[in-house]
């Protein structure tokens, strides 16, 4: 079984659409754990409206908490779920029919492999992910956080919930060095709403010609915390 596991904070109405596509999925051996992050936009009471339009809404839970941020929920939701497998879904993804069945089969029969991922859509722009590479991952994130992973190789302390940006990054550094790696699917099998963590995109040649502007810098100063904590150079 997937525990689909999904944080959110103020994004109840795309909350709701990732549900739906969750609702749409081949493969349907799953359970969904939302943890609502102290969001102040009704998110409950719009779950709940939704809940009774499912049929199998025993599958589902819904977990309130203080904010604390988004690695925080992450664990709660871990810690209940119950899945051999875990997939940490982000409020404002839509899910592709074929993902979870996709990401099951790449992983199920693939030996030595901890993680599947694949690439995906910030609005109508395509992400190419590409082949797991542990030098170009000491380099820079290049994996998103929604990845099928084995429960088993999740680590034991879960996210670091000091880490406030880069977040996935930080988890795949922390496994590699655990051993852990992952599978590349040749697929974009998700979409991610513009708005959230990654809005503040910038081309890659951004971040080497232009390190005056704000989102340069604090790229900049996070990605420092992550290679210090990994003793990256």
């Amino acid at each position: 079984m997937i525990s689909i596991i999904i944080p959110v904070y103020n994004q109840a109405e795309k909350l709701i659409t990732a549900l739906k596509s969750i609702a749409l999925q081949k493969y349907t051996d799953y359970e969904v754990i939302i943890v609502n992050d102290g969001s102040d936009d009704n998110v409950e009471q719009l779950f709940s409206d939704y809940s009774r339009t499912i049929k199998s809404s025993n599958r589902y839970v819904f977990l309130n908490q203080k904010n604390q941020g988004a690695p925080a929920a992450r664990n709660r939701g871990w810690r209940e779920s119950k899945g051999e497998f875990l997939f940490f879904c982000d409020a404002d993804a839509v899910l592709r029919p074929e993902a979870l069945e996709a990401m099951v089969s790449y992983l199920y029969y693939s030996v030595g492999i901890s993680y599947a991922y694949s690439s995906f859509y910030w609005g109508k722009k395509l992400f190419r992910c590409g082949p797991f590479d542990a030098q170009r991952l000491h380099r820079e994130p290049y994996i998103h956080t929604m990845a099928l992973i084995r429960r088993a190789d999740f680590p034991d302390m879960g996210w670091d919930e000091n880490i406030k940006k880069f977040q996935d990054w930080d988890l795949w550094l922390t496994m590699l060095e655990q051993g852990k790696i992952g599978y590349f699917i040749p697929q974009a099998l998700f979409t991610i709403s513009p708005g959230g963590t990654i809005s503040s995109w910038l081309p890659s040649f951004a971040y080497k010609l232009l390190p005056f502007l704000p989102a340069v810098k604090k790229y900049q100063a996070a990605k420092k915390i992550i290679m210090s904590k990994h003793g990256l150079s």
